[in-house]
């Protein structure tokens, strides 16, 4: 019964956490491509090709629904994976429409034509690859109209957050408000499109102003998920264990992972 979670390096976790809180009784195998973070700066064909090797790695263990806990993987390689390379009895979701229909007050699967939402300024944090894609704007017009995006590409704080250099991730992050207030000066809210972000969501809450509604992805896509296992039980997997994988050097990475976490992870090769 177990659920794959995938991101390019610990941000993911992030989403983890708040999954496993949320389903305690699910097992869940996580996987870090830590040897090739960040992939913010790589290109769409690139990360198509790491995201789908990371995601069979899951189904090996067990998972036939893996979660893709990285906005960038969500945004330049799902929609090409849904429609020419998932088999009929696999699942790979995404965590952007979680945060679009809190966004837009929309209930899970509702369908109906885009409309008038309340928000109509609305500020995009995101990896500069996550940018480009225009991903979260495309996701968004399905729902809603009239939505003015400014999107602010994040450079450097996926790589320092990684690195764990929180001081670093913190001033740049001041950095990119900033350069992103001067073309948005009133958002009404702000979309941290990162899983890395939470980390340092405090950050960004004080740069912005108490103002700004600021929307993380954590909590909705544990509430999303659950939704989902409700109505398709049957997408769980033959998994029966919690594990946590990574590409990198297992111990370089539990050390990093139970330092931003403050409890102890041990990861294991992938």
């Amino acid at each position: 019964m177990a659920v794959g979670v995938f991101d390019s390096g610990l941000g993911g976790l992030t989403v983890l956490g708040a999954l496993s809180a949320r389903l305690p009784d699910v097992p869940f195998v996580y996987l870090g491509d830590n040897a090739h973070t960040p992939y913010g700066v790589r290109d769409a064909e690139d990360i198509y090709t790491l995201t789908t090797a990371g995601v069979e790695r899951l189904w090996d263990e067990g998972c036939d629904l893996v979660i893709l806990a990285c906005n960038t993987a969500s945004a330049a390689a799902l929609k090409r994976m849904q429609e020419t390379w998932v088999p009929a009895d696999k699942r790979v979701l995404g965590v952007f429409v979680p945060l679009i229909e809190a966004l837009t007050e929309r209930q899970w699967g509702d369908n109906s034509p885009p409309r008038e939402v309340a928000v109509k300024h609305v500020a995009l944090f995101a990896t500069p690859a996550t940018v480009s894609s225009r991903a979260f704007q495309r996701e968004l017009a399905f729902r809603a109209i009239g939505v003015d995006v400014e999107a602010q590409p994040c450079g450097g704080v996926v790589d320092a957050i990684e690195q764990g250099d929180m001081q670093l991730a913190e001033a740049l992050v001041h950095s990119h408000v900033e350069a992103l207030l001067r073309r948005m000066p009133r958002p009404q809210a702000a979309v941290l499109g990162c899983t890395h972000y939470p980390l340092v969501e405090h950050a960004f809450r004080e740069a912005l102003g108490p103002s700004v509604d600021v929307y993380s992805q954590p909590d909705l896509v544990a509430a999303s998920l659950d939704d989902y296992l409700t109505r398709r039980p049957e997408m769980l997997g033959a998994g029966r264990n919690s594990l946590f994988l990574t590409t990198g050097d297992p111990v370089n990475v539990s050390r990093k992972a139970t330092q931003f976490l403050r409890r102890q992870i041990a990861f294991q090769a992938a």
